[in-house]
């Protein structure tokens, strides 16, 4: 009875705070994604200013402060997208400490791509045919202070997995980053993504930003095993379920970043896998 009155009052807490804010229509109808309670972990949309700046916060620590970049400021990692976003939070069940964050930013169809964060660094124009909704998933990070075990990363996709369902999303897609914008670093793991996950032509992304590495124009020989090691956990999930990148990096000097665009086809996704999403999305 505790947790209903609880669930209910995060409800209108977060029809108050969209209406306030004016979130656009498709942010607002998502009233029935509220929290997901697994085991250690639960999953909740950010319902006030304070959810949002702690959301915020945890990625000021993981992409600014955990690379070097800190600087004067408030210390939250904010930009204009944020309106647009579902802001998602997994909290420990006990302690209610932030553990990891992310956003999501649904879109009617392909015809909407360029209002995506992506959209800043690849030409996305390929997508514009597509009529299914779509879903931008960005600023995925878990708190430097505890390691990614796997029931946070269930209890993350499995929210995931319950708004792509309630929203009947086809694509998922977002920008993966690598640590560190020299791309010797992380040559291994581009030369494995060139020669098994180049996505369809007819969707590449073409060129849009300035600094850019055509990894998949001079491909290499490299060890399996440092490629793995050298790839993002979130790109790797993303490729366990069948996911496909770019054929070329970016290079964002300001979060001293490398990224490729990512996208999934929900209808690709292995059915054991989506079977297990499912779930723990219940």
């Amino acid at each position: 009875m505790r947790v209903l009155s609880i669930l209910l009052a995060c409800r209108l807490r977060l029809a108050s705070y969209l209406g306030a804010r004016g979130c656009p229509a498709k942010v607002g109808s998502d009233l029935s994604m509220l929290a997901l309670l697994k085991g250690r972990y639960t999953a909740r949309l950010a319902s006030t200013p304070a959810d949002l700046h702690a959301a915020q916060a945890l990625r000021y620590q993981c992409f600014i402060a955990g690379r070097g970049l800190a600087g004067q400021g408030p210390g939250r990692d904010a930009d204009r997208f944020d309106a647009s976003c579902l802001q998602m939070l997994v909290e420990e069940a006990g302690s209610g400490a932030l553990a990891c964050t992310y956003r999501l930013m649904p879109l009617a169809n392909g015809r909407d791509i360029n209002l995506s964060y992506a959209a800043q660094f690849y030409d996305l124009d390929g997508f514009s045919v597509f009529t299914a909704p779509m879903m931008e998933l960005g600023r995925f990070c878990i708190a430097p202070d505890r390691a990614p075990d796997a029931d946070l990363l269930r209890v993350a996709w499995g929210a995931i997995a319950r708004l792509v369902d309630e929203k009947g999303i086809e694509i998922l897609f977002g920008c993966a980053s690598f640590d560190g914008a020299d791309p010797a670093r992380h040559h291994a793991a581009l030369q494995s993504l060139a020669a098994h996950h180049l996505g369809p032509q007819a969707m590449q992304p073409r060129k849009r930003h300035v600094e850019t590495v055509a990894y998949a124009e001079h491909r290499a020989e490299f060890d399996p095993r440092l490629a793995q090691a050298q790839t993002p956990a979130l790109l790797r999930t993303y490729l366990m379920m069948g996911g496909w990148v770019s054929d070329h990096a970016v290079l964002d000097r300001a979060l001293d970043t490398l990224h490729v665009f990512t996208a999934l086809d929900i209808a690709a996704i292995p059915p054991a896998r989506a079977r297990a999403l499912r779930a723990v999305a219940v």
